[in-house]
């Protein structure tokens, strides 16, 4: 499929999404679910950058809205009202993401007290690091699209506002609740420290904001954490990790470009595990969509990688290695097309596996078929214009 033609495809999907779940046209009572959305944003200014259809940066920029609008207020069957971060009305819509951001699951938060039930506590509303970070990335996009650097300010006070909360005295929590008051699941994401301390320095990077203290915490938290995962989302992940550092990085704007050898190892190694485990040749009816997806936009950007080391060697240690790892990164783009191409036939999206997430599965679909939207980042801070 041709670059035009994917990104028609994509356009398309997008706006089956925005239907749906009330963002275009828009509805008294939306579905906002914050990971689908960030992805929505970004692909969404992407298309609109590539196909010059104003419709998408339009929607891109409706949803930004609605997401704060609803995700950074309480529910409506909580009997707590406002925005999440206590503001008055007025305060709180200059400063949307002060408080934090829901998930948007489906159940209110398990109430204080009660016992966790692993099983429920995935439908339980509260907060993720890891679904915050991916919402800084997309006011980050929104900044650099629009060329407004008050989309990054709302990245900065995003990041600085939970992470007290999610990083006190040198542990990491992976669920809290919705006013970041305790712990929801108090064991730490695998990637979370290094997904924190990639996204402050992009955040850092296009808002100006200070993260230095925030960098430092999460860096003490990365030393020694296993990196490698056979989880394909998990490694698309890292190879999204791996084009901000390298790009970054080429920038002076990272403090620790050392980072992307691990990164790209872990890479590496993540996906000889997925491709020894035979996933790939199960029936749809056994297949996540969204985390196969994952790994294919992530390897959409390994060519990224390699451009930015090949144009700016200097800034990386041992920089003939890691394009050797880029490089090999590169060479699995088949693989990421075989992944398209099986979740592009219809048959495979009328099982229950893709309609039961059918939202997230399209979203991360489109951002396969655009990945620019998702994959650029910002270089520098937006002035005003």
């Amino acid at each position: 499929m041709n670059r035009t033609m994917a990104a028609d495809r994509a356009v398309a999907i997008l706006r089956g999404y925005a239907r749906r779940t009330g963002l275009a046209p828009a509805s008294a009572t939306p579905a906002r679910y914050l990971w689908t959305d960030a992805f929505a944003v970004c692909t969404f200014l992407g298309l609109a950058e590539t196909t010059g259809e104003q419709a998408c940066r339009a929607r891109a920029l409706a949803l930004v809205e609605q997401v704060h609008g609803i995700l950074g207020r309480h529910r409506g069957d909580d009997g707590r009202k406002g925005w999440i971060s206590g503001l008055s009305d007025d305060e709180g819509a200059r400063h949307p993401t002060a408080g934090g951001l829901r998930i948007g699951k489906p159940l209110p938060e398990r109430r204080p007290g009660e016992p966790l039930d692993d099983r429920l506590e995935w439908d339980r509303d509260g907060q993720y690091y890891h679904y915050l970070t991916r919402w800084a990335h997309a006011l980050c996009r929104a900044s650099r699209a629009t060329g407004d650097p008050v989309y990054a300010g709302w990245a900065a006070e995003l990041l600085k506002a939970v992470h007290p909360a999610f990083v006190p005295r040198r542990r990491m929590y992976w669920k809290m609740s919705v006013d970041l008051s305790r712990p929801l699941v108090a064991s730490m994401g695998q990637h979370d420290p290094l997904d924190g301390f990639v996204t402050c320095a992009e955040v850092q990077a296009a808002s100006g904001a200070d993260l230095s203290r925030e960098m430092s915490d999460l860096a003490a938290l990365l030393r020694g954490t296993a990196l490698a995962t056979d989880d394909p989302l998990g490694t698309g992940g890292l190879l999204f990790d791996a084009v901000r550092i390298a790009e970054l990085a080429a920038r002076g704007a990272i403090p620790a470009p050392w980072l992307l050898g691990p990164v790209l190892a872990a890479a590496q190694a993540g996906i000889a595990a997925f491709a020894r485990s035979g996933a790939l040749r199960c029936p749809a009816e056994r297949r996540l969509a969204f985390r196969e997806l994952g790994l294919a936009l992530g390897l959409r950007g390994a060519g990224r990688v390699r451009e930015a080391i090949a144009a700016t060697p200097g800034a990386f240690d041992a920089p003939g290695a890691l394009l050797e790892r880029a490089r090999a990164l590169e060479g699995l783009r088949p693989l990421a097309g075989a992944i398209e191409a099986f979740w592009l036939d219809e048959r495979h999206r009328a099982v229950p596996a893709w309609t039961d997430h059918r939202e997230i599965n399209e979203v991360t679909l489109a951002a396969v078929l655009a990945p620019e939207g998702f994959l650029a980042i910002q270089a520098g801070p937006v002035a005003h214009t």
